[in-house]
């Protein structure tokens, strides 16, 4: 059993005495009618013509801060909107209530009645002339000068971070209006959101090493999704040729400032398109969403000015390697020369790694890093894209791109592979490399390809991760900055 501090036993001896005395220390009928952005917003249109106090104002909020003098006291309450300033004194709410307020501690939940007024220091506050304790707290806040800092606690504890760290709020906050922001461009252009199974019998769509669960009614393994592509591309093929989803994927992989094994993803398909079409689409995408979101589209990301205006640069997979990488161009084609090469830049390979793989292993390292402005790299050979068209003019690569922006892979696109023939004798490859060792690669998903067998339009599809965007709008160095609640491993007890 958790070890109870004194100071949290003091907190709970008090809460029940309190309650000893007949009050109710979680009441359920205050009734809110303001909210501190209320306030804010009168003030903004009416404080040269505030006569009297003004209206009245009822709004209740968690108390962040206390300062008393004998029979009066100002102090903070803070809403979901933002915080303001209250003064309470004993002539203004009488002896009762007064004494009520004195047994206020930080953290507790408040409700309040009263007019503003303007301190001698200038600040616009809320006198107080009715007083209601709305949710006893029986836990301190951490000190207030010292707020919440350490990150583990500040992820394992959200609901504090929250409370002590304004920032946190506003990155939030701004994560919502980002992902409104790519629904309504979506929406606006006659997309269907809909969404698509989280358990799923055979994984697809990416490559990844999946999560497995078993469902004991069923009597099955089942998998958490690492992407809802295959899915997808059913509806396109059903006649929904305009579809997307918002959700989460899973992906059993590493935890980094980058990754955290479950995330949202923004997967669409548009029938009758390109992967050059969505390269364009995704320009004024994330245009939109900028301008949403921030009102305009150069950004700050962690000292780095970033231009989000098109037209962005495009380089295809091996002039990137070879002009930014510096690797060697005669030896893009031959495996063994590339492993060499990987090698003597300590990257880790396996023996199953194809060429396509390793040249990719290769980009990560030696070029993603130094894409910083947007960059639509493209060309990625056919062996590593097994769902996506082949290129018209050189069938060893595909219609595909990757998006990069600030050093990391923001969005994935690429032509629709729609030919069943082709895409089976694909996934056969991915069995073979998955019996090799490839514990990434695709499964065969037989009922996909009777899917493909009924017909499936020209498509073009990108998936966008959208904690990344996420980081990138409101500069954050790390996703768990961006997750309410991102996995951690289990603290240990002591």
């Amino acid at each position: 059993m958790e070890e109870t501090s004194e100071v949290i036993r003091k907190c709970h001896e008090k809460a029940k005495s309190m309650a000893a005395d007949g009050l109710d220390l979680y009441p359920n009928d205050f009734k809110v009618e303001h909210t501190v952005a209320d306030i804010r917003e009168y003030l903004t249109e009416n404080k040269k013509d505030i006569e009297d106090g003004g209206p009245v104002f009822i709004l209740a909020g968690r108390v962040i801060s206390i300062r008393r003098f004998g029979k009066a006291a100002f102090f903070h309450i803070l809403d979901r909107t933002g915080k303001i300033q209250a003064y309470i004194q004993q002539n203004g709410v009488g002896k009762e209530s007064y004494s009520l307020f004195k047994k206020i501690d930080r953290g507790d939940y408040v409700g309040l009645k009263g007019n503003l007024f303007q301190t001698k220091t200038g600040e616009w506050s809320l006198s107080a002339h009715e007083f209601s304790l709305v949710a006893k707290a029986i836990r301190p806040l951490p000190e207030k000068f010292h707020g919440l800092k350490d990150p583990e606690k500040r992820y394992r504890q959200r609901y504090l971070d929250l409370i002590m760290n304004r920032n946190v709020r506003d990155i939030f906050l701004k994560r919502g209006l980002i992902v409104q922001a790519f629904r309504n461009f979506l929406v606006e252009r006659d997309y269907c959101e809909v969404e698509t199974p989280m358990m799923q019998p055979i994984p697809g769509g990416a490559e990844a090493k999946p999560f497995k669960t078993y469902h004991n009614a069923l009597g099955m393994e089942l998998f958490l999704r690492i992407a809802p592509e295959l899915y997808l591309k059913r509806l396109v093929i059903g006649g929904v040729d305009r579809v997307f989803e918002i959700n989460r994927n899973f992906r059993n992989e590493g935890v980094s400032t980058q990754h955290n094994p479950e995330f949202t993803m923004l997967e669409f398909y548009q029938a009758y398109a390109t992967y050059e079409d969505l390269m364009k689409l995704t320009e004024e995408m994330f245009v939109f969403v900028a301008k949403e979101v921030l009102g305009e589209t150069t950004i700050v990301y962690q000292e780095n000015e970033i231009n989000l205006n098109p037209p962005w640069r495009r380089m295809t997979l091996y002039d990137a390697l070879t002009t930014l990488g510096e690797t060697p161009p005669e030896i893009l084609d031959d495996k063994e020369k590339l492993t060499a090469f990987a090698t003597e830049h300590s990257i880790p390979l396996r023996k199953s790694h194809s060429r396509g793989k390793i040249l990719t292993k290769l980009f990560d390292v030696l070029v993603e890093p130094k894409l910083i402005q947007p960059t639509f790299i493209t060309g990625y050979p056919t062996e590593i894209s097994p769902l996506s068209r082949k290129s018209p003019s050189d069938p060893g690569l595909t219609d595909r791109f990757e998006l990069f922006i600030a050093g990391r892979e923001i969005a994935n696109g690429f032509s629709e592979l729609n030919d069943p023939v082709d895409q089976k004798e694909r996934f056969l490859q991915q069995v073979a490399d998955r019996d090799a060792g490839d514990e990434e690669a695709h499964y065969m998903d037989t009922e996909y390809i009777q899917a493909l067998e009924y017909g499936m339009p020209p498509t073009a599809g990108e998936g966008v991760g959208i904690d990344r965007v996420v980081m990138l709008l409101t500069n954050a160095a790390s996703i768990r900055e961006v997750i309410f609640f991102p996995h951690l491993k289990t603290a240990q007890k002591r």
